[in-house]
């Protein structure tokens, strides 16, 4: 399992501190894939780390342009990967408690970084690779679409966005994995940077996932942003107006999962 950021690898950022690449190992259950479009101008960002039984990933789109945001995304980065590492590393930790106080300190770490309040969407999950569980914290202008290989149904943010209050709590919710299951993120560059008959919107994303014969989560992001691509270049969309170089207001970021069956659910050294 890997995660790549766009079709020639991870974008160069401003000067000043960057995020790390995300370098998955491989797993035989899970498909986790990570698309930006190549054009970045916001603060979208995508990580993931994997423990020995546990993928444990993170989708946000911090507020902001691309210079300020990409410094606080790269403090996220820490506090979400060391976190990340001591809260699941043992076999038995309860994840719900995990993603609660993981999600805790990740706003915590965003309030720090941007010096105060810095509205963030996020969905922040942990995957159980040996139950096929996903655990997770949801809030905000974010869509995810579930395909659970009978139904497609849209779930619904119940928390709080990071970056607003250094006090929240958090309570996960749970989703269970059948075989084939698919778990669609995108971030609102993708649905709501047109409007009018061109827009890409929430209902033709489910439809988009709902009729896709892929088990690729590669396959699924790419359909999507092909989509947004599609839709912008319409006429009469208000990005097929703007100059070429400026053709989209907010980054597109795309995040699929894949439960592809029965393999064996523990993680591999990356591929070298």
């Amino acid at each position: 399992m890997d995660s790549s950021q766009s079709e020639s690898g991870p974008p160069s950022g401003p000067p000043g501190p960057s995020p790390h690449p995300v370098n998955l190992p491989q797993t035989g259950s899970l498909d986790l894939k990570s698309r930006y479009h190549s054009d970045r101008c916001g603060g979208d960002f995508f990580d993931a780390v994997a423990t020995d039984s546990r993928v444990v990933f993170l989708l946000t789109d911090i507020a902001g342009k691309r210079p300020e945001t990409h410094a606080i995304a790269a403090e996220m980065q820490k506090t979400f990967r060391t976190r990340a590492q001591d809260l699941f590393k043992d076999p038995d930790t309860n994840e719900s408690e995990g993603i609660a106080i993981l999600a805790r300190d990740i706003n915590r770490s965003l309030i720090d970084a941007a010096g105060g309040v810095r509205f963030a969407p996020a969905f922040l999950g942990c995957y159980n690779l040996t139950l096929d569980i996903l655990t997770y914290h949801y809030a905000g202008d974010l869509l995810a679409v579930f395909h659970d290989g009978e139904e497609t149904r849209v779930l619904k943010p119940d928390g709080i966005p990071m970056g607003l209050f250094t006090h929240s709590t958090y309570e996960p919710a749970v989703l269970a994995f059948a075989r084939h299951a698919k778990l669609l993120l995108v971030t609102k560059g993708i649905t709501k940077s047109r409007r009018g008959p061109t827009m890409l919107d929430d209902e033709r994303i489910q439809l988009l996932l709902e009729n896709s014969t892929a088990d690729s989560a590669s396959e699924i992001c790419e359909a999507v942003l092909r989509a947004a691509d599609d839709s912008a270049n319409r006429k009469g969309s208000r990005a097929f107006l703007r100059p070429r170089n400026r053709k989209y207001r907010d980054d597109l970021t795309v995040v699929a999962l894949v439960r592809r069956g029965d393999a064996a659910g523990s993680t591999q050294p990356p591929e070298q």
